[in-house]
């Protein structure tokens, strides 16, 4: 057993008040966000059951993810007509250059804000070329 292990390993929560287990040994019946996502549940407001820990061996920072219940999660809200419109027009914003206008089949740079040809215009007027 490593000193790692042993610093995420507190079932009972005397340590972080909260029962945490080592990375992927969680007891079955736990699952994360994401994994209650993939099986089309989500967590319905419960409080947090648990927590899955691992130390970063580079910065020795500990990792934390939050695990909830399987059995108290409820069924994912379906989406409505409404959400699907607001999602699209989200979207098509992500695609829309703001400079040119120009509506491109894929999200531009959040980097730069700008399609490829509004950031070579750009560059060509600061430099004066």
């Amino acid at each position: 057993m490593s000193a790692a292990w042993g610093k995420c390993f507190d079932p009972d929560g005397a340590r972080y008040g909260i029962p945490t287990y080592p990375w992927r040994l969680a007891p079955d019946g736990l699952a994360t966000r994401r994994q209650l996502r993939a099986r089309g549940l989500r967590p319905g407001g419960q409080p947090i059951a648990a927590q899955a820990m691992r130390i970063n061996r580079r910065t020795s920072t500990p990792r934390v993810a939050y695990l909830y219940r399987v059995d108290l999660a409820l069924p994912v809200r379906p989406m409505t007509s409404r959400k699907w419109g607001a999602l699209a027009l989200a979207m098509l914003a992500r695609r829309t250059c703001p400079a040119c206008r120009i509506t491109y089949s894929y999200c531009i740079s959040r980097r730069y804000g700008l399609c490829g040809i509004c950031i070579d215009a750009n560059h060509a007027a600061q430099t004066g070329s």
